[in-house]
């Protein structure tokens, strides 16, 4: 968001060490009291001139409605002035993905409660399902989703992430947008490249009605694990929706929730515009991201397994010479073994049976197979926080793609019964 422009207050809902993907961090997360405090002391010093809010994960209910009054306060602001165009709250309901929820369950009716009073909200496939109380199995059911959300909670702008649906439901991907060349007749004869699997956003801005004005933008999917695709999102739909409405003549940019007039089609909509920019940057990084994440990935392995390696041969070692006779061959002489043990005057010790000497043998081979295990594990882990990190998308190493994308990506138009 700086990157492109914007002057950000950031306002932590948790103080992480690190992304909870790695399977282990340290940490807090903030208290109710404690955003609301915040949010206090940035009032009294008159440093809550905000024109825009973005809501993302929020751990528990009190602290979303915490954050909840700050939006509803700041929207209120903007209607006392009589410039209700002046403040847009983008509210991303971060909740569960693939039918499982990562929050606490009283956390989802207060959503319900809230997306009333944002301007733009971001949900994933199974969030719009919660949120609407519509499954959404294909295109037909999709629809009808997001035209509950704006005719139940009057949401203006909605745009649903990562959808992936049936190949019935979702277009093949041949090419990124509309203009794509008609194949030649010598073309056609020949045999085409496998499709490429796909994924879509669906957006809608509803009209003076609550009618959905509703688009599809599909894009490949890279087969790769990225962390942070939701947080860019976010943030960049944040800063090109603001520019395209700007671009846009006609005053919205004073009109509350800038809703476009009912005869503007749904590709000429800025939150489509906004979209197609949106998703060009993010490929562009993703792209990029995957092409250094296999050597890095290979690096780590490499390291994890000349690791497993050393550990594995002083194991060996160790269990050679406690199995040995003090030769090095791993061999115990038997006529050795049963020989006693003598002080230094010659006189015979405590003498260990057969039995005894197995015994000990066998607890030592266990304690070294427990150790063995545990490196094992160790390297195992190390292995994932490495491919964690190089999960994490690049994005100051690419700044040239979130200012200057190419868009790839067009909408398409998508009829809702």
């Amino acid at each position: 968001m700086q990157s492109l422009g914007c002057d950000v207050a950031a306002l932590n809902t948790v103080q992480f060490s690190n992304h909870t993907g790695y399977r282990q961090f340290t940490g807090t997360r903030v208290s109710a009291s404690e955003i609301t405090d915040l949010y206090r002391g940035l009032k009294q010093s008159y440093l809550d001139d905000f024109d825009m809010m973005l809501s993302g994960y929020v751990p528990g209910a009190p602290a979303l409605e915490a954050v909840g009054e700050i939006a509803k306060e700041l929207k209120g602001k903007a209607q006392a002035r009589g410039k209700p165009g002046s403040f847009f709250w983008v509210l991303d309901p971060v909740m569960g993905d693939n039918g499982s929820l990562y929050v606490a369950q009283d956390v989802v009716p207060v959503y319900k409660g809230l997306v009333k009073y944002a301007d733009l909200i971001l949900p994933n496939q199974f969030e719009a399902e919660l949120l609407s109380e519509v499954k959404i199995v294909d295109m037909p059911s999709l629809t009808r989703a997001i035209s509950v959300l704006h005719e139940r909670y009057a949401i203006p702008h909605i745009i649903i992430t990562s959808v992936s649906l049936p190949d019935s439901s979702s277009p093949s991907f041949t090419a990124p947008n509309s203009s794509a060349p008609t194949p030649t007749p010598q073309e056609e004869g020949q045999s085409q490249p496998p499709r490429t699997k796909t994924l879509s956003v669906v957006g809608s801005t509803m009209t003076s009605t609550r009618q959905p004005r509703a688009f599809q933008i599909s894009f490949p999917a890279i087969d790769c694990y990225f962390s942070g695709t939701g947080d860019m999102f976010s943030a960049l739909i944040l800063v090109r929706m603001r520019e395209a409405v700007y671009n846009t003549e006609g005053g919205l940019t004073e009109r509350e929730s800038w809703l476009s007039d009912d005869a503007v089609d749904a590709l000429d909509l800025p939150l489509a515009k906004a979209a197609e920019k949106v998703l060009g940057s993010m490929h562009e990084v993703l792209t990029k991201t995957a092409e250094g994440m296999k050597g890095r990935v290979e690096r780590a392995r490499g390291f994890v397994e000349e690791q497993l390696k050393r550990e594995e041969q002083r194991a060996s070692g160790v269990n050679g010479c406690a199995n040995g006779n003090g030769n090095g061959d791993g061999h115990v002489d038997k006529k050795a073994k049963l020989e006693p043990e003598t002080n230094g005057n010659g006189v015979s010790g405590e003498e260990k049976t057969e039995e005894e000497r197995i015994k000990e043998e066998e607890d030592e081979r266990r304690k070294q197979v427990e150790e063995q295990e545990k490196e094992e594990a160790e390297a195992r882990k190390r292995l994932h926080l490495m491919k964690s990190k190089a999960a994490e998308l690049r994005l100051v190493r690419h700044l040239d793609s979130l200012r200057h994308p190419e868009v790839e990506f067009r909408a398409r138009r998508i009829e809702c019964s």
